[in-house]
């Protein structure tokens, strides 16, 4: 389920259990191309947001891999799954860096031209306040995002980092669209404006590529295992 571009891919990367009493240690990891016999996708999956995202199911039934696409050996599946996500987890939340931006730029622009009580609504302080917390917090993910990139360009782990730049970031994009709809007021809320369709795709990062939980749970596992070497 949720395959991203499932319905164009040649080639699906699969990670498959080959021996559930093993746990993690029996999954592995192969390419298996959407040409074999037994491989279909489902129809576009009709999604809230990132509509031109193309997501699909994608079925196997009874299929034949060759033993050559096979990537790395047996049993390393959930370990190249990790290391993947430290790369790919600063990726997303630099969109929803991107996304947030957007927001924060068309609110300000909005509420300098939107007139009540005589003048307009930026110069209200609680307009003033949100777009304020909007510009530090959008900034903020930005530098996490830096430094969990720069350690993976570094060869070092950044597990948590990457974790912390993703949990960040998602949450962060979602209350700046949800603070863009409200200084909009009720024009934010009809489709005549995008900070609506921001909002809505800016809801799934906080669920994709590990939901806001886990990236919860990552962080606190790692800090816990920071001080406890601190403390021994």
């Amino acid at each position: 389920m949720w395959s991203t571009n499932g319905g164009y891919a040649d080639f699906y990367l699969v990670f498959a259990t080959t021996d559930p009493e093993k746990g993690h240690k029996g999954i592995i990891s192969l390419i298996v191309p959407a040409k074999l016999e037994g491989v279909s996708h489902g129809e576009p999956i009709d999604k809230m947001g990132q509509r031109a995202s193309n997501t699909t199911a994608v079925i196997f039934k009874n299929v034949r891999v060759p033993k050559e696409n096979l990537l790395g050996q047996g049993g390393e599946g959930f370990k190249k799954a990790m290391a993947a996500l430290d790369i790919t987890r600063p990726m997303i939340a630099v969109g929803a860096v991107g996304i947030a931006r957007s927001a924060m730029e068309l609110a300000g622009r909005y509420a300098l031209k939107r007139v009540q009580f005589g003048v307009p609504i930026a110069r209200h302080q609680a307009v003033q306040f949100m777009l304020a917390d909007m510009a530090k917090d959008i900034e903020a993910a930005r530098l996490l995002i830096y430094k969990a990139a720069w350690l993976a360009d570094q060869g070092i782990r950044n597990s948590k980092e990457a974790s912390m730049a993703k949990a960040f970031a998602a949450d962060m994009a979602m209350r700046v669209t949800t603070d863009a709809v409200q200084i909009y007021g009720g024009m934010g809320y009809t489709r005549w404006h995008p900070v609506e369709k921001l909002m809505r795709d800016a809801k799934v990062i906080q669920i994709y590529e590990g939901s806001a939980q886990v990236m919860r749970i990552i962080i606190a596992r790692h800090l816990l295992q920071e001080i406890e070497k601190m403390s021994s």
